[in-house]
C-alpha cells in the first residue's frame, strides 16, 4: 500500500496539480491586492470617493464601548464587501482569460500534412482502370 501511494504521489499529474494549486494561491493574492489596492480606490473615487467596503445595512447597532464589559458589536449586512468580492471575481476571470488567450497564441498546433494515396492504393486504382 505504501508503494502504491508513493507511485501515485510521484506521478506527473499529482506534482503538476500541486504546483498549479500553489501558483493559483499566489496569483490569487496578487489579483486580490490589485483589486483592493488599485481598482477599488479608482472605482470609489469615480463614484464620489465612496468605499464599497463601508456599505452595509445595519440590523442592530453596537451597544457599549469596545473592550468594555457588556459590549455587543454591530450586526449588519455588509453588501459592500460582497460588491468588492464580485468585482474581484470578474477581475480574476478577466486575468485568467488574458492568460489563457496568450497561452493559446504561443502554442503552435502542428497540423498533419494531407496524406496522398499510398503506393498500393495507386496500383489498385490503375488495375481497376485497366480492367475497365
Amino acid at each position: 500500500m505504501l508503494k502504491e501511494f508513493k507511485d501515485f504521489i510521484l506521478t506527473g499529474n499529482v506534482i503538476d496539480f500541486a504546483v498549479a494549486v500553489i501558483l493559483a494561491g499566489a496569483v490569487g493574492l496578487v489579483v486580490n491586492s490589485f483589486v483592493a489596492d488599485i481598482v477599488m480606490p479608482v472605482v470609489g473615487e469615480a463614484l464620489g470617493g465612496m468605499d464599497f467596503a463601508d456599505l452595509r445595512y445595519v440590523l442592530s447597532a453596537a451597544v457599549g464601548v469596545e473592550g468594555e464589559a457588556g459590549f455587543k458589536p454591530e450586526n449588519a449586512i455588509r453588501y459592500g464587501v460582497w460588491i468588492n468580492t464580485i468585482i474581484n471575481l470578474i477581475t480574476v476571470g478577466f486575468v485568467l482569460f488574458i492568460i489563457v488567450k496568450a497561452y493559446n497564441k504561443t502554442r503552435t498546433i502542428e497540423e498533419p500534412a494531407p496524406a496522398g494515396p499510398t503506393q498500393e492504393e495507386l496500383l489498385a486504382e490503375i488495375r481497376d482502370l485497366l480492367k475497365k
